[in-house]
């Protein structure tokens, strides 16, 4: 279940620099050859030359103090899908026979515990773990990944001296000019630090397997591929979200839009991973655009707000409660459209503004549990109850 994108991402993977065979590089959306002196791409960062103000209104860290404190809780991941696995790469990409993808993490508590990137770590056979000053080498284990989140956490035995907990902040907190420090290790140079601003918040992302992820964190502090799964920081050092996309013209690399899962997600979804190793989601089964002005006049439609569904999945809950996608075709400010299916105008008694609120709603669930909705078509207003369903394992189903 996903919104129409109001604007067009190419989102690509920051993380995961995936080694095949044929020696290619995996770099924003697609695979591109290696240059040919084979020579790495510098990090460069972008200190902060004044303290940045924190949340309370006083005067936060440098960079420099943020990266002494955070960067030995952030650990090199290296991840062998093995010369025989079938298993898909991040975003389905298949490991061209097998291969090592490189990306990052931190440490979450003193058991061991690794918040990463599900991508990261998809379809490992073996999983290497660089962390402290001596960049000793641990195994790990994966105790589990959610792909709806592209969140994982993975599990290391390493001594306590070791193993230096990062500290949760709040992304609900987060606002525009922001300061932001990414730690990872883009292209294998392991603890970069680069820094920038919070450009945007409330974003969405695609996950892994086609779902979206809500209120993801736009940064312009560089992040390129090996930055996944690493923490982005805030003005007093605290985790504020999982770095895990690029936006990147023609994949080639970073141009200064990139996207962390917010850490209040991550942190719910890591709990949820510790206690019972998977996570659930409720499904609704519809996806739908966001009715706007020109839409409203177009279709001339008694409302200023809504979620107009597009199309429903068979045998979903959607489905099995009657709601429906129009059949007539149309275009809108360039937008192809269906008309003539339902409007849903609110979702638990409250009003709908657009596809978020829908998500939001149902989100907000588990499977099993009961969502009200309120739909309007032509000029019938009614209202359903919808028994939810778990979410499916892909969305391209």
């Amino acid at each position: 279940m996903k919104s129409f994108p109001r604007t067009p991402f190419a989102s690509a993977l920051a993380g995961g620099l995936v080694v095949g065979l044929l020696g290619w590089v995996a770099i924003a959306a697609g695979w591109v050859e290696a240059g040919d002196d084979g020579a790495a791409p510098a990090a460069v960062p972008t200190p902060l030359t004044e303290p940045a103000a924190d949340e309370s209104g006083g005067r936060g860290t440098t960079v420099n103090e943020i990266y002494d404190d955070a960067a030995p809780g952030v650990a090199f991941i290296s991840a062998d899908a093995g010369a025989e696995s079938t298993q898909p790469g991040p975003f389905g990409i298949p490991p061209q026979g097998g291969g090592t993808a490189t990306g990052s993490g931190f440490v979450i508590d003193e058991q061991g515990r690794i918040l990463t990137n599900a991508h990261v770590v998809a379809g490992a056979d073996q999983i290497e773990v660089t962390l402290g000053e001596d960049g000793e080498s641990y195994s790990a284990e994966v105790l589990g990944t959610d792909p709806s989140t592209d969140i994982a956490v993975i599990e290391v035995e390493a001594p306590g001296d070791v193993l230096e907990p990062l500290t949760f902040g709040d992304s609900s907190q987060v606002e525009v000019g922001d300061a932001a420090v990414a730690i990872g290790n883009p292209f294998g140079l392991d603890r970069t630090a680069t820094a920038g601003i919070i450009s945007a918040v409330q974003r969405e992302i695609n996950a892994p397997n086609g779902f979206v992820i809500q209120d993801a964190i736009q940064t312009d502090a560089p992040i390129n591929p090996g930055n996944s799964g690493g923490p982005l920081l805030d003005a007093a050092g605290r985790v504020i979200g999982v770095n895990s996309q690029i936006e990147s013209a023609g994949g080639q690399g970073n141009v200064g839009i990139g996207f962390a899962v917010p850490v209040n997600t991550a942190r719910e979804v890591a709990q949820q991973l510790i206690d019972d190793g998977e996570v659930e989601h409720a499904f609704l089964g519809v996806s739908a655009t966001d009715l706007t002005p020109e839409i409203v006049d177009a279709l001339n439609l008694d409302a200023d707000g809504g979620a107009l569904v597009q199309s429903v999945v068979p045998d979903s809950p959607a489905d099995e409660a009657g709601i429906e996608a129009g059949d007539a075709e149309l275009t809108v400010e360039g937008q192809p459209l269906r008309a003539g299916g339902d409007l849903i105008i609110a979702a638990e008694g409250e009003a709908v503004t657009g596809m978020t609120d829908v998500i939001a709603a149902v989100d907000a669930k588990q499977p099993g549990d009961e969502i009200e909705l309120t739909l309007l078509r032509g000029d019938e207003e009614r209202t359903v109850s919808v028994e939810l369903d778990e979410r499916p394992a892909s969305a391209r189903q």
